[in-house]
């Protein structure tokens, strides 16, 4: 019953690696966001640098 559970442990760390890995992607290509998007915050920054037109 020992090799059962250490499988079943295996198979769990790989899918959560692979999750991390999709999630990562997808946070990436902007298709979902936890919430702390720091993106969004630099291109409204850019945004009115240029309204202001500095030289």
């Amino acid at each position: 019953m020992n090799w059962f559970s250490s499988i079943t442990g295996s198979i769990r760390i790989m899918f959560a690696g692979i999750w991390l890995v999709i999630r990562i992607i997808l946070e990436y290509f902007g298709f979902i966001s936890d919430g702390n998007d720091r993106s969004t915050g630099i291109k409204d920054l850019r945004d009115e640098y240029k309204k202001a037109n500095y030289r």
